[in-house]
């Protein structure tokens, strides 16, 4: 889902849309739905970004967390890859 998508359903989950070539001016709006200004997606658009940096890096924490938390538990760094498959 592009970024436009994105920005498009934070601020209309309920909204059907089709976004062409991820081009801001190829929004097409389907079943009623309310056109919302390209102003208003723009503005959304960067937290949509940060949204998406942010989870990936909670997974890569969560990761980092979950490894070290079984090498406290005693187990080898060969037995942690072993099981996190790295």
């Amino acid at each position: 889902m592009s970024n436009i998508t994105k920005a498009i359903l934070k601020i209309n989950p309920n909204a059907q849309v089709s976004v062409s070539n991820n081009d801001i001016d190829n929004i097409q709006w389907h079943n009623g739905t309310t056109p919302i200004s390209k102003s208003d997606i723009e503005a959304q658009i960067p937290t949509v970004e940060q949204e998406t940096i942010d989870k990936a890096q909670a997974k890569i924490n969560k990761k980092a967390s979950g490894k070290q938390k079984l090498l406290d538990l005693g187990l080898s760094e060969e037995e942690v890859k072993a099981l996190i498959g790295i």
